[in-house]
């Protein structure tokens, strides 16, 4: 009896870990650099000079455009840091967005008389009569699915300095962003 319950154990493992697997994949893409993970997106960082970067941040559908500008700007503190220095100026910064429409097919969709739907009938010259699913049927659209999927990057060439926040709305105290907004940053598994 007990061989039958271990030779059950793989069958239903299976099932299990590629449901979980979908799930993982079905995430906002977390902090992390770009192609670290099996998540899509995430940060680079490029030296432009000994104080000059510029730094992007890519989210995946899943992944809301506050999100991502909140990476590209954590991404910049930790960068500023890391270098030694206090704060840094956003001297130019740029949100994309890409929209892709998918429009598909259901696989399962209506064949001649197919599966339940609503069922119109009215009352003709000559009794009752139906519509038709293949002529003329007011519901054309039950049989496609249409999605809009919006993925964000953003991307900022920033300017890092010594000493106090300088007095302009670009320049920030990269302490206190990472105080601020680190309780929000998502972590990869």
């Amino acid at each position: 009896m007990t061989s039958r319950v271990q030779s059950r154990k793989p069958k239903l493992l299976l099932p299990l870990t590629a449901a979980l697997a979908l799930a993982a994949c079905a995430t906002a893409t977390p902090y992390q650099p770009l192609g670290t993970s099996g998540a899509s997106g995430g940060y680079t960082s490029q030296r432009i000079e000994d104080n000059r970067y510029r730094v992007t941040f890519s989210g995946n559908q899943f992944t809301s455009r506050d999100r991502v500008e909140n990476y590209l700007l954590y991404r910049a503190a930790e960068l500023t840091l890391q270098q030694g220095f206090d704060g840094f100026t956003i001297v130019q910064r740029a949100t994309d967005r890409r929209t892709e429409t998918d429009v598909t097919r259901d696989p399962f969709g209506p064949g001649p008389y197919g599966y339940w739907g609503p069922s119109w009938r009215y009352r003709g010259p000559y009794g009752w009569r139906t519509w038709d699913p293949w002529y003329g049927d007011p519901f054309f659209d039950r049989s496609i699915d249409v999605r809009t999927i919006d993925q964000y990057e953003a991307s900022a060439e920033i300017v890092m300095f010594r000493g106090p926040r300088r007095d302009d709305r670009y320049s920030f105290d990269a302490r206190q962003v990472i105080a601020n907004l680190g309780p929000t940053i998502q972590l990869p598994r």
